[in-house]
């Protein structure tokens, strides 16, 4: 009986050992290439199907090239497919995060803002305040940004129902 747990713990010591000098593969952007065309059908509609997967290979690329010339790109890939269909709001927030604090730079930092505070924590979460706050950062980090002048507006909008919205519009036109 000790012969055999003697042997099972060699072996797996053994196994152990032969995985560890074992690097696993980048992610490529033949891969990546290949989740994007993934998305869409043959006729051009979304394939619900393959977002989890396109999702996770745009994350991965990023996170394994974090240098690479387009990884703030598929980051924020990843962040766009996962507003965008919905799924899980702190995954959302997770990329915007990621994004906003790897890519400072980054052009569509604006958008991802104005994205994460309208989609995310308005609409999804009813956040109000962290949508706020997110329109207010673009408002004071990228005053230039054509998404200033909306983050302002959706700040004076932030809470107002459908109706009044429409009311306003209305009393706005007559004028």
């Amino acid at each position: 009986m000790k012969r055999n747990l003697l042997i099972i713990a060699v072996l797996l010591l053994v196994a152990a050992g032969c995985n560890h000098g074992t690097k696993v593969a980048k992610t490529t952007e033949e891969q990546v290439k290949k989740a994007e065309a993934a998305l869409f059908n043959s006729d051009m509609s979304a394939n619900v199907e393959a977002v989890p997967e396109a999702i996770a290979t745009f994350s991965k690329y990023a996170e394994e090239n974090p240098e690479a010339e387009n990884a703030a790109e598929y980051l924020f890939k990843a962040f766009e497919v996962s507003v965008n269909t919905k799924q899980d709001p702190k995954q959302s927030i997770g990329f915007a995060d990621r994004l906003l604090s790897q890519y400072p730079k980054f052009d569509k930092n604006p958008v991802t803002l104005f994205m994460l505070a309208t989609f995310v924590y308005d609409d999804q979460l009813h956040n109000l305040d962290k949508a706020r706050e997110c329109y207010q950062r673009i408002i004071d980090e990228y005053p230039e940004s054509p998404f200033a002048r909306d983050a302002a507006i959706s700040i004076e909008q932030l809470g107002v129902s459908p109706e009044e919205l429409i009311r306003r519009f209305e009393e706005a036109s007559a004028e």
